[in-house]
């Protein structure tokens, strides 16, 4: 079974809470969820809504047409009728107007009934964070209301997770002692997870006055041995080239989460976009070794950060994990647990144990600046030999995967968030899907699979392709079908199924 649910109204209505509740019971009952959120840059009004999808396999993407819409303001309906299947539900505002401010609690209990699913779960849940004003009020929903399914619980234990929380785990589980972030949508959840968190897990969230400031002071802090990380988003990033350059030169052990969104520019600040992966690739002047690691899920998330740490003290070296607003917002049902924690030891010299020297110059193993020919070629082949050393690291890690028939000679190749609704829409077809993990340095191994491919499919969510200009740039193979989405929202999985179908 799988439905797909809308809940829309305008920013300030408690929409999310809504999504969250039920969410919340589904998971209690065994059923998997993946919740995506739309909304514009407003902090009052407009147009907001959620999508709830339910099934009893794991998903990780919505679909086009709607099993069901509950609706906070006319506009919700206005909208979004047309995308309601024949036989789908409304259930609007207007039958519970008395409750004002609870009006979102009503709704969760109509929904709740709907789905067939306990009322005392729902009310308990409600206890938990509310008055009883709301508990009465999701009671008056939930009466309200004829049953429609019937999620009988499964016996499953399931819990439920944002990207954002989850790279927040990933630092935490690394033992990060420095987190610098300017606020910079979709990037500010981790700093607004990380810093409830700071007293119990020792360590500090730090807001300077701006993305300038946040790289800097972070490689400051990581020359003194400090374990840290910065957060930002496209336009924060590009403010840190400068640094990323300063990092290439000075070897300070650097961790940067880029939460990606529409540009250029300003772009579209509260949507989502795979637009960033050639700067992650290339910022920063100069030739210099770095990774680049693009998460696809929340397990993914948790892992790769930790991973992100490792290398980054071993090889001293800048790694980006590379995400966007669908990953960081995008609430997952998780069945499993990440891989165990990488031990991160710190084996450099620290200030303070000894005289340690660092600039932007090129220098000698003192630190000292050097303008000396043979050292210059010296060190810019150790620096850029870092990348193979790096490579056959990676070969203890997943670098890619490769999901679905894994005979089948169709491939389809993409990466980070595009991950889930890839997953969901091949489930059937005669399909195997390569999700590049590690972008730089670039596996062996997908160069390896395309060349068995009879069929590969590239699916991105930017205009111009640039994994697949990064798979011609290192392997001298033009991937020709391509499904590419650039309008900020993310595919829904029956229309990429139907794209996909097409190019085979």
């Amino acid at each position: 079974m799988r439905l797909n649910i809308l809940i829309g109204g305008k920013a300030g209505q408690g929409i999310n809470k809504i999504s969250g509740i039920v969410a919340d019971i589904l998971s209690k009952h065994g059923y998997f969820i993946f919740n995506y959120r739309d909304y514009p840059s407003l902090i009052r009004g407009g147009h907001n809504f959620n999508i709830l999808s339910i099934s009893d396999e794991k998903i990780g993407s919505f679909e086009s047409r709607f099993d069901g819409i509950i609706s906070l303001d006319d506009k919700t309906l206005e909208l979004h009728k047309n995308e309601l299947k024949d036989n789908g539900f409304i259930v609007s505002y207007e039958s519970f107007e008395e409750h004002k401010i609870n009006l979102n609690m009503a709704l969760a209990g109509a929904l709740t009934k709907i789905l067939g699913l306990d009322l005392e779960v729902l009310l308990e849940r409600i206890r938990k964070e509310f008055e009883e004003e709301s508990v009465e009020a999701a009671k008056r929903g939930y009466e309200s209301q004829e049953k429609k399914y019937d999620f009988e619980r499964i016996d499953r234990k399931i819990s439920i997770i944002s990207g954002s929380h989850a790279v927040t785990l990933g630092a935490i589980n690394s033992k990060v002692k420095l987190y610098i972030s300017y606020p910079m949508t979709p990037a500010t959840g981790v700093l607004h997870e990380l810093a409830t968190k700071q007293s119990e897990n020792d360590f500090i969230v730090f807001q300077p006055e701006n993305e300038i400031a946040a790289v800097n002071s972070a490689l400051g802090a990581s020359f003194t041995g400090t374990r840290a990380m910065v957060g930002t988003s496209g336009g924060g990033f590009d403010l840190m080239s400068e640094a990323l350059s300063f990092q290439g030169q000075s070897e300070i052990p650097l961790v940067i989460y880029l939460a990606s969104r529409p540009g250029p520019g300003t772009g579209v600040p509260t949507y989502t976009l795979q637009a960033d992966l050639n700067a992650a690739l290339g910022s920063g002047h100069g030739e210099f070794s770095r990774i680049v690691v693009a998460p696809g899920d929340p397990i993914e998330a948790i892992e790769k950060t930790n991973e992100a740490f490792y290398l980054s003290e071993k090889f001293k070296t800048l790694v980006i994990i590379l995400s966007d607003k669908h990953l960081a917002e995008g609430e997952f049902s998780l069945d499993n647990k990440p891989n165990e924690f990488l031990d991160i030891r710190l084996d450099r010299k620290i200030p303070g144990d000894e005289i340690v020297k660092v600039s932007s110059y090129e220098h000698d193993e003192f630190g000292n600046t050097t303008e000396d020919s043979s050292l210059i070629v010296e060190n810019t082949k150790r620096r850029i030999g870092k990348s193979e050393e790096i490579k056959k690291e990676l070969e203890k890690f997943e670098a890619v995967k490769v999901h679905g028939d894994k005979e089948s000679k169709n491939l389809v190749i993409g990466f980070g968030s595009t991950k889930g609704v890839v997953l969901d829409s091949i489930k059937g077809l005669d399909v195997k899907f390569l999700q590049v993990l590690y972008l730089e340095p670039f596996s062996d191994r997908i160069e390896e699979e395309i060349k068995k491919a009879e069929k590969v499919i590239l699916v991105e969510l930017n205009s111009t392709g640039q994994l697949g200009r990064l798979v011609k740039e290192k392997t001298g193979i033009d991937i020709k079908e391509k499904v590419l989405k650039y309008d900020g929202r993310p595919f829904a999985s029956d229309e990429l199924r139907k794209e996909i179908e097409i190019r085979l």
